[in-house]
C-alpha cells in the first residue's frame, strides 16, 4: 500500500485545523471590532426585551461597541433561534432568551436546529421562580394537604395557564408527574387572563410568576403553597421551594440567558459570560430587576449549559408523560 498520499492527506488536515485554530485565535485577540447584535424572539415591552435592554448599554460600555437589539418574535420564539443557530460564530451575533429554547426542544418534533447542538450557553442574567398558587377557597394550607385532595378525586381540581406548552402549562404538569396526581388543565391566552380565572373562582390554581401574585397573596385572595425555584426567592422569603415542601423535581423558573452559535470560540464567549455577570452584579442594575419581580443571576458559560441540558432533558420526559401537542 502505498502510504504517501495519506500521509498528505494528513499533513493536510493538520495543516487545515491550524490555520482554524490560529483563525480563531485572532478574531478572538480583535473582538470585538464592530457592533453586536442581540437577537429576542419575543415582542417589544416583554420581558425578554425588557432584560436586553438593561443588560445591551452596559455591554455597550465594557466592550467599547455598541450592542444593538433585534426583535425578530413568532413561532414561538424558533425564528430567533434558528436565526442565531445559523449565524457566523464570531461572536457578533447573540441570543437573549427564556426557557422556550429548552421546551421547543421537546414540544416540536420539527425544528430546523437543535439547541445543544447549534448553539452555545454564555450566561444566565436573571431568573424568577413560578410559585404555585391556590384560591382562598381551596381547603389546602400547604403542598401536602393540596396532594391530598388532588388524590381524593382525581380529575376534579383544575389549574389554569397561560396557554398550552407554556411554562405555566409544563409547571402543572411536572407537578402532576412527580406528586402522581390527576389535576385538569384549563388553558388561558395569557398569564393576566390564567390568574383573573384563579382570583374568579374558574379554576382552583395556577403556577404564575411572584410579580404578578404578589399583590392578590398580600390582600389575601390568593395562598402561595410552593415556590418552583432551585432556592426560596428574596421577593418571597417565606414561601418555602417545592424541594423543601416535600415535592422533589419540580423546579420551573422563567428566565433570561444569552446563548451564542455553537462554534463560537470559547475565548469570545468567556469574554461575554464575564461582561453580564459584572452587569448583573451591579447595584443599579441588580435593583432594575428586583422591580421586574426577578433576580439576577450572572454565571458562568459551564454553569448555564448544565442548566441548558438538564432542562432539555426534563421537559422532554415531561412532555412525553403528559402527550402535549402544539402546533
Amino acid at each position: 500500500m502505498n502510504t504517501i498520499p495519506m500521509i498528505r492527506r494528513a499533513c493536510l488536515c493538520l495543516a487545515l485545523i491550524a490555520l482554524t485554530v490560529e483563525a480563531s485565535s485572532t478574531l478572538a485577540q480583535n473582538y470585538p471590532s464592530k457592533p453586536i447584535r442581540i437577537i429576542i424572539g419575543f415582542a417589544p415591552g416583554g420581558g425578554a426585551d425588557i432584560n436586553a435592554r438593561l443588560l445591551a448599554p452596559k455591554l455597550t460600555e465594557i466592550l467599547g461597541q455598541p450592542v444593538l437589539i433585534e426583535n425578530r418574535q413568532g413561532a414561538g420564539a424558533n425564528i430567533a433561534h434558528e436565526l442565531v443557530a445559523k449565524a457566523a460564530p464570531d461572536g457578533y451575533t447573540l441570543l437573549l432568551t427564556t426557557p422556550s429554547v429548552t421546551t421547543s426542544m421537546a414540544l416540536y418534533k420539527k425544528l430546523a436546529f437543535d439547541t445543544l447542538r447549534d448553539l452555545t450557553a454564555v450566561s444566565m442574567f436573571s431568573t424568577g421562580p413560578l410559585v404555585l398558587v391556590v384560591h382562598d377557597a381551596v381547603p389546602a394550607k400547604n403542598l401536602q394537604e393540596l396532594i391530598d385532595l388532588a388524590r381524593s378525586g382525581p380529575g376534579v381540581l383544575t389549574f389554569g395557564s397561560a396557554g398550552t406548552g407554556t411554562g405555566q402549562h409544563l409547571g402543572g404538569e411536572i407537578f402532576k408527574l412527580r406528586t402522581k396526581t390527576d389535576i385538569l388543565h384549563v388553558p388561558y391566552k395569557g398569564t393576566g387572563p390564567a390568574l383573573t380565572a384563579v382570583l374568579a373562582g374558574e379554576v382552583n390554581m395556577s403556577f404564575t410568576t411572584i410579580q404578578a401574585a404578589s399583590p392578590h397573596i398580600k390582600g389575601g385572595r390568593l395562598r402561595a403553597l410552593g415556590s418552583a425555584g432551585a432556592k426560596r426567592s428574596e421577593l418571597m422569603p417565606d414561601v418555602p421551594t417545592m424541594s423543601e415542601a416535600g415535592v422533589h423535581g419540580v423546579v420551573t423558573e422563567i428566565w433570561y440567558g444569552v446563548l451564542a452559535p455553537a462554534a463560537t470560540p470559547r475565548e469570545i464567549v468567556n469574554l461575554l459570560s464575564h461582561a453580564i455577570i459584572k452587569t448583573a452584579n451591579m447595584p443599579e442594575i441588580r435593583q432594575r430587576i428586583l422591580e421586574q419581580g426577578a433576580e439576577p443571576v450572572g454565571n458562568t458559560a459551564e454553569a448555564f449549559g448544565k442548566i441548558l441540558r438538564d432542562e432539555v432533558s426534563q421537559w422532554i420526559e415531561v412532555v412525553r408523560a403528559s402527550g402535549i401537542q402544539v402546533e
